[in-house]
């Protein structure tokens, strides 16, 4: 099936146009599809490849997702921006460093299972991917028979639901997170809230173990992972606040590459490091999660303006 075909037996199937809600399908950049999701609350824009946030805009709000003006959009390639999904590892792979950082659930395309319109303000798509199905190389990454599924959740807030089913005959451990590139007005006035006196794994200073002391500020390069967190976190940059509400994750990953990174990685942008800040909900480090057979995990998050 061609890519207008396919776009087209999404609307059929799928596509929502219900009073002040719409959802449809359309050709992204690159030739991938994307699926708008317009009603009264917010807007947002998914790719389908990687179930990839593109774009959350609450009503009568500026745009809260970052999207590097420098992003790629090519079958196969992750995306610098968005909500990418990290899954079913965090990080480098922990046997294998030819296997892609953070997985390949954000490089391959998902498939969409379910849409509804709840009410004129609420609007759901559900999204699945199962390894089985998928090809050999990432059979071979992922022998275990898993199933996916990511429930998007579009009001005045968005709530992800990312769910983990394991089918095989014996237990898997992943690791996750919601990657999320949050955009700010100005890196240098923005604070982060809520991960005070926590314990922290410090990526650049060779992951030396180091406490938080009061909120956190960014003035240089940061990328941490942040232990046995569960409270709400909140982005404050002056204009606006963003408050991070999340479950079934005890790991928060704060990361800003600031210039000198930013500028050898090549699609972050002219300056994009000031206008953007990666607070991820995540299972990472000592909070990878155990799937016994025939057990789900579900990692869920939600975000208010």
């Amino acid at each position: 099936m061609n890519n207008n075909s396919y776009i087209e037996s999404l609307n059929t199937t799928f596509s929502i146009n219900n009073g002040n809600t719409r959802l449809h399908f359309k050709s992204g950049i690159g030739g991938i599809p994307v699926v708008e999701i317009r009603n009264q609350q917010a807007s947002v824009i998914i790719s389908l490849q990687g179930a990839h946030v593109l774009s959350w805009k609450p009503q009568d709000q500026d745009e809260v997702i970052w999207l590097s003006d420098d992003a790629t959009f090519v079958p196969g390639k992750s995306v610098r921006g968005g909500i990418p999904i990290c899954w079913p590892w965090f990080g480098a792979h922990s046997n294998n460093t030819a296997y892609p950082a953070h997985g390949f659930a954000r490089t391959v395309q998902w498939q969409v299972i379910n849409t509804q319109a709840i009410s004129e303000g609420e609007t759901d798509i559900t999204f699945s991917l199962t390894t089985s199905e998928m090809d050999n190389t990432i059979q071979q990454m992922w022998p275990s028979a898993t199933t996916v599924e990511y429930r998007v959740n579009v009001t005045k807030n968005l709530t992800l639901k990312l769910t983990t089913y394991n089918h095989s005959d014996s237990a898997i451990t992943i690791g996750q997170a919601l990657h999320t590139y949050f955009s700010v007005n100005d890196i240098n006035n923005t604070t982060v809230f809520g991960l005070e006196g926590k314990t922290y794994l410090d990526k650049p200073d060779s992951f030396n173990s180091k406490i938080q002391v009061g909120p956190i500020f960014i003035s240089s390069e940061v990328d941490r992972v942040y232990l046995d967190t569960v409270d709400d976190v909140i982005i404050d940059d002056k204009i606006r606040k963003v408050i991070i509400k999340k479950q079934g994750s005890h790991s928060t990953v704060v990361w800003n590459p600031w210039k000198d990174v930013a500028e050898k990685m090549g699609d972050l942008g002219k300056n994009g490091y000031i206008r953007m800040l990666c607070v991820e909900s995540s299972n990472a480090a000592d909070d990878v999660i155990t799937i016994n057979p025939n057990e789900s995990h579900t990692l869920l998050v939600t975000y208010a303006v």
